[in-house]
């Protein structure tokens, strides 16, 4: 499997007044992604997300460091990496008064699809999204869910091996989020590399081969979802969950924490007070727990700083 993306010592600031110290957006990370999978970059609103995304699809230059996508230099190489990458703001780039279909061509034409391919590609991209239907349709006129599936199909018009999707599930019904997360698993399915930010953990836990959480500019973890969730287990306590049955009242459930799994057991045991034990589970830690733990937040903060469900503020 090789590298598709490789960050080395990436950092951007911004000057602020004079005499000031600059503002770091991104503070000399370092990062790569493998072919074909979904690497999820995580944190929360602020972290340096949307920022990298900026620099690395030729938005905003660097200050400083190195990044190289699909073996091209982003320093002098921009202009080709752009023709083979796809990128899905979280805020639409297409067009209000361009039908759909009009708007998938148009896409192709600014990616250089010879003519001959444009129509039938247009018409299989509209079948994939589930907006057939939809084909003559104004963009303006679309819901919601629709207008983020056709920004995505926009993206795929020109076949490119590498996706950035940015929140590309923020303010969906749950329906038309669980269309899209369908879609980009289908994507990794068929060999493309996925950058995805989100700031739904659940969503990355599900989608994520790999995950980087980034807080103040610096990545503070980086690896597996497996792998963070075992690493958060051996570095803190237990949970044990056990539900307990009196035969009358019916059931409760209690969990309890404790440095290993016996002691929590034996806790949890001395709380039956006579009552029979229906199930006993040794609770594996979440990716929100992971999250707690490396950032010192509470996971409500992803939500809250991005407005909550059906929210739309730019993060970065």
């Amino acid at each position: 499997m090789s590298e598709v993306i490789r960050v080395e010592g990436l950092t951007k600031t911004y000057p602020l007044s004079k005499g000031s110290t600059p503002l770091v957006a991104v503070d000399g990370i370092d990062f790569s992604v493998q072919e074909g999978e979904v690497f999820g970059f995580l944190g929360p609103n602020g972290a340096g997300k949307t920022t990298t995304i900026r620099m690395l699809t030729g938005l905003s230059r660097p200050t400083s460091g190195r990044a190289v996508l699909l073996g091209l230099d982003l320093s002098r190489d921009m202009a080709r990496i752009k023709k083979r990458i796809g990128v899905v703001p979280e805020t639409s780039n297409l067009y209000d008064e361009l039908t759909a279909f009009d708007n998938l061509i148009f896409a192709m034409q600014l990616y250089g699809v010879p003519r001959s391919e444009r129509k039938r590609r247009a018409e299989a991209l509209l079948e994939r999204f589930r907006l057939s239907e939809k084909r003559n349709t104004l963009f303006a006129k679309l819901s919601r869910g629709m207008k983020r599936a056709l920004t995505i199909a926009a993206a795929l018009a020109h076949q490119p091996p590498l996706v950035f999707l940015d929140e590309p599930t923020t303010g969906l019904d749950v329906m038309s989020a669980r269309n899209l997360r369908q879609t980009i698993a289908r994507l990794r399915d068929e060999g493309v590399t996925v950058f995805l930010t989100t700031h739904y953990l659940e969503e990355a836990e599900r989608l994520c081969d790999r995950i980087a959480i980034i807080v103040k500019g610096r990545i503070v973890a980086l690896d597996s979802v497996s792998n963070l969730k075992s690493n958060a287990q051996s570095a803190g306590t237990v949970t044990v969950e056990i539900t307990f049955s009196d035969g009358e009242s019916g059931v409760e459930t209690r969990r309890v924490e404790a440095q290993d799994v016996e002691t929590a057991i034996q806790t949890a045991l001395a709380q039956a007070n006579g009552r029979q034990m229906v199930s006993i589970n040794t609770l594996r830690p979440s990716l929100e727990d992971v999250f707690v733990k490396l950032t010192g937040l509470k996971a409500e903060v992803m939500l809250v700083e991005k407005g909550g469900k059906g929210g739309g503020n730019a993060g970065g």
